[in-house]
């Protein structure tokens, strides 16, 4: 078997955007582990040395490019005419709202002026207002026509693929995500140290800023802007900074180098005490580090995963595409957040951000949220252990391929 195994290529050919290569990347990992030759399709040569167990490919495309060349891309995945397997990146539950679109059954007043007051109800689903939708489904404006395409594309012929596999993605993502932390814990026990990759500063920082006790005010990490798209109006910016100010509490928070001008004046000086402003900072590290108390998020389905199979407590702040369904799992269903409120403008304001800070940290509800933070993260290892859910459903998806 182990032979077969060897004899099986699998190619692995993402969507080039980040939210797509991290989690297939990754289960190119698992695949290799089971002893499949894996390679992954790539867009960069830098990716290369991340895992030696994998074959690289890069073609001539630029990442930046992705979203205004959808239907080139996907003209060249058509061109391999090789047997495929769906690996979807989102949510079930939003693959399931746009299954349900494309099938009619599932039908929304879009022109409607009081579509606000909208409740689709779906089998399996939480009633879910049109905030909650993802944002192609609620907002009929138009905006970003390739990748609306792209995802209508990705279920019109599901159904026929050599193989849809109904396991969530949500088991894949926290295996590897599981193992790799098992590992960095491992490390930091026997070596005393965290692990070499792990920006020595800002972990410094959050070491420095650590705190005891459940409602001691641990450290909120926070993450906004840090996908490509869309991009936050400086005054969404301003009002996220100054909420941050006044919760009074310590954070460390992703600009990008290019979205910091839309910081207040004197912001980072004025908060030093207190905040650390980064260009980049390496999530999963943060997220596992012993400070952080709470995080603030845009919910892309990555951060929604990694926040949830670490056990923290998140602040969802949803913009657009799937992170709506995101947080509504996140604070209603799960249970293991709270969801910003937006006002009649659309717009978080300083006051809703310090008050959810506030709630998540210390709050009536924290408690609540804190244990159930940790049954995730325990029911997230258990589906990833040797013979958890996770594991049994990777090893069947191996040991059917290896059988053609």
């Amino acid at each position: 078997m182990e032979q077969k195994h060897k004899e099986t290529h699998v190619l692995v050919f993402p969507f080039p955007i980040q939210g797509h290569i991290n989690p297939m990347l990754q289960f190119s990992k698992r695949l290799a582990s089971k002893g499949l030759r894996v390679t992954l399709i790539s867009t960069s040569k830098t990716m290369q040395p991340l895992a030696s167990s994998i074959n690289f490919h890069s073609i001539d495309f630029h990442e930046g490019d992705a979203v205004a060349n959808v239907d080139e891309y996907l003209e060249l995945y058509e061109s391999f005419g090789l047997q495929g397997a769906s690996f979807f990146t989102q949510c079930w539950a939003v693959n399931a709202i746009f299954i349900h679109l494309k099938e009619g059954s599932l039908r929304l007043p879009l022109e409607d002026e009081n579509m606000g007051n909208v409740v689709v109800s779906l089998p399996s689903m939480p009633e879910l207002g049109m905030s909650d939708l993802p944002s192609f489904v609620s907002d009929n404006s138009g905006s970003y026509p390739s990748l609306w395409k792209l995802i209508r594309s990705q279920f019109s012929n599901f159904q026929e693929a050599d193989w849809a596999s109904a396991t969530l993605t949500i088991s894949w993502n926290m295996r590897v995500r599981n193992r790799e932390l098992q590992k960095q814990e491992k490390r930091k026990e026997q070596n005393g140290a965290a692990d070499n990759q792990v920006d020595e500063k800002q972990m410094a920082n959050q070491d420095s800023r650590s705190y005891r006790g459940a409602n001691g005010g641990t450290s909120n990490g926070s993450e906004i802007n840090q996908q490509k798209l869309p991009v936050g109006s400086e005054k969404q910016m301003v009002e996220l900074a100054m909420g941050l100010k006044l919760t009074n509490k310590n954070f460390l928070w992703v600009v990008r180098e290019t979205e910091q001008n839309k910081l207040p004046s004197n912001f980072m000086e004025e908060t030093a005490e207190k905040g650390l402003v980064v260009s980049w900072s390496p999530q999963l590290d943060v997220l596992a580090h012993r400070a952080v108390g709470c995080f603030m998020t845009h919910c892309g389905w990555n951060s929604t995963l990694e926040a949830l199979s670490l056990g923290v407590p998140m602040i969802a702040m949803p913009q657009w595409t799937d992170q709506p369904t995101n947080a509504k799992f996140v604070a209603d269903v799960w249970k293991v957040g709270i969801r910003v409120k937006k006002d009649e403008k659309a717009m978080m304001r300083k006051e809703e951000i310090e008050r959810c800070v506030r709630e998540i940290m210390e709050g009536e509800k924290s408690l609540d949220i804190k244990r159930n933070s940790e049954k995730w993260k325990n029911l997230a290892k258990d589906a990833v252990d040797e013979g958890g859910s996770s594991d049994k459903n990777i090893q069947e998806f191996v040991a059917d391929i290896t059988r053609i």
